[in-house]
């Protein structure tokens, strides 16, 4: 059911923690109803120099949460806002279209953190 990638991000996830000196923070979903993904990142010359996930949910949120902020890290911030869910998912080798929700909300929660980031220097 379950890529190896997918298995490997759950079991061995990438970026994992908070970061108190965040640059910009997102957050998707709601604890009330599932699965919450926190997105934490800081920014140097206008790329992703770090980024941390903290994820509530289950291992397909986690692996997702991970495999977004690879992705992400070291690129630019245009180069980051166009990462989808679609390229989290295929980064992966593929979910479960009932857990395709999932790599929403990692995608989601980035693109939080990166408007957060806008609206903290007065850019948005």
């Amino acid at each position: 059911m379950y890529s190896e990638p997918v298995l490997d991000h759950f079991s061995n996830p990438r970026n994992a923690g908070a970061m108190p000196d965040a640059d910009g923070v997102g957050q998707s979903g709601e604890a009330g109803c599932g699965d919450v993904v926190k997105i934490f990142v800081k920014v140097r010359d206008n790329a992703i120099d770090d980024i941390k996930f903290q994820t509530f949910g289950c291992g397909t949120s986690i692996a997702t949460s991970s495999m977004v902020t690879e992705l992400a890290k070291g690129r630019s911030l245009e180069e980051a806002r166009a990462i989808t869910s679609f390229d989290v998912a295929g980064a992966l080798g593929g979910l479960p279209p009932d857990k395709m929700r999932c790599s929403n909300l990692a995608a989601d929660a980035m693109h939080m953190a990166l408007d957060d980031y806008e609206r903290r220097r007065g850019r948005a």
